[in-house]
């Protein structure tokens, strides 16, 4: 496994991935285009991460994860440099959720059934192998997840079975089994899980919860 993870998004998801997979070994490097926030990040990460810009963290990374609000992914890989993400990895961790409060605890979501965010950041980037992956999980729960022993579901798809691979691995060593759903129309039934997730934590303050495939 490749040890320099960049991750696009310095927001909650991604501080908790950077911590997690610092644990780990990864050399990490923290991606925000505001300048502003250098320090906060710093002091979240204690300062074992790297700081740069998208473009400084697309060129950086062996692997790359985006960690940004949906609303604003495709904007984020263009700041990072089409060209940078050229032949990588993009774990992507995003979910289509749209602006408005949710409805008796179900977030609304701006795609529909018929397509996915991720199909959209496959196609602006045909070039990067995207994967699926963290979009049905709270990040506490991210790295290390702890269930008594018994290891969670990671749902994953993707149209490189080596980026997925490459997914699989890293999934295992933090704690995971990967579930792999296929091609990149998948993440239209993986995506929607986050509404699933979210529910008992917006109606009743659980958030301490992760799936499980039974076979």
């Amino acid at each position: 496994m490749e040890k320099k993870i960049g991750i696009i998004g310095s927001g909650n998801v991604g501080i908790a991935l950077a911590n997690g997979l610092q644990r780990h070994g990864y050399q990490i490097m923290v991606g925000t285009n505001d300048a502003a926030k250098h320090d906060t990040i710093r002091e979240k990460t204690k300062g074992n991460a790297a700081i740069g810009s998208f473009e400084e963290t697309a060129r950086f990374s062996d692997l790359l994860i985006l960690a940004v609000k949906g609303t604003v992914a495709e904007e984020a890989l263009t700041r990072a440099g089409i060209s940078n993400l050229a032949g990588k990895t993009v774990l992507d961790a995003t979910n289509p959720i749209a602006e408005g409060p949710p409805t008796n605890g179900v977030l609304p979501f701006f795609t529909s059934l018929d397509e996915s965010l991720m199909e959209r950041l496959q196609g602006l980037v045909p070039q990067a192998h995207f994967v699926k992956c963290f979009s049905c999980v709270g990040n506490a729960l991210m790295v290390d997840p702890d269930f008594g022993g018994q290891k969670p579901s990671m749902f994953i798809c993707g149209n490189n079975e080596e980026a997925k691979k490459q997914t699989t691995a890293l999934l295992e060593e933090i704690g995971w089994e990967a579930e792999d759903m296929g091609k990149v129309e998948a993440a239209r039934a993986i995506e929607p899980l986050c509404m699933l997730w979210c529910i008992p934590g917006i109606n009743s303050g659980k958030w301490r919860h992760a799936f499980k495939l039974l076979k």
